[in-house]
């Protein structure tokens, strides 16, 4: 059996500045790309039995750059769907909602197309993921190159826990994590590891 590895792309420019990223395409910056190029050694030793990305060109970059290759794009694997928050940074969002909390209270509807999920909406997303995921660990590990609230939103899932769980999980730009098992249970075995 396998490992599940998780890859944060590497940093944006909102990334830095904290503005919610779900469908911008924005590129990595210089600094992302060489958080992705530094990604390399920490893979390079491992075969992949599946390897599946985002859509969405940091994602895809990160792989690349990372020496991931024959990686899938997989829609489900895009970042939680921010609606009417995209570009938005919570401290701005705690002006008018001070209350405010992602992994509780979701987001406003957004424009035509971008109409804000849930966490269980994101938790559904990522237990399709899983269940690729689960049909290829028998044959080797398995990579997942994507974003920071998704991933997180899997693991909590990958545990048992319920997505909005995922709260606990905080995910840097350019890291791997690694899910496995101990005694046939998932466990976290690394996480946010660089080089």
């Amino acid at each position: 059996m396998g490992d599940l590895l998780l890859v944060r792309h590497g940093e944006t420019e909102w990334s830095v500045s904290g503005q919610h990223t779900s469908w911008t395409d924005l590129p990595l910056t210089q600094h992302g790309e060489e958080q992705a190029k530094s990604l390399a050694p920490l893979l390079s030793d491992r075969t992949f039995s599946l390897a599946l990305t985002s859509t969405l060109d940091r994602a895809i970059r990160t792989a690349e750059l990372a020496g991931i290759t024959g990686a899938m794009t997989d829609p489900d694997l895009h970042e939680w769907d921010y609606g009417a928050y995209e570009g938005v940074t919570t401290v701005d969002i705690h002006r008018t909602r001070p209350d405010w909390n992602l992994w509780t209270d979701g987001v406003p509807p957004g424009p035509d197309g971008h109409p804000g999920e849930s966490p269980e909406e994101v938790g559904r997303r990522a237990d399709r993921v899983l269940a690729r995921v689960d049909a290829a660990l028998p044959e080797g590990d398995v990579v997942l190159v994507a974003h920071a609230h998704f991933l997180r939103v899997l693991t909590a899932r990958r545990l048992g826990l319920a997505p909005a769980d995922g709260r606990l999980f905080q995910l840097a730009t350019g890291t791997v994590s690694r899910l496995s098992t101990e005694h046939d249970r998932p466990v976290i075995a690394e996480w946010n590891t660089r080089t």
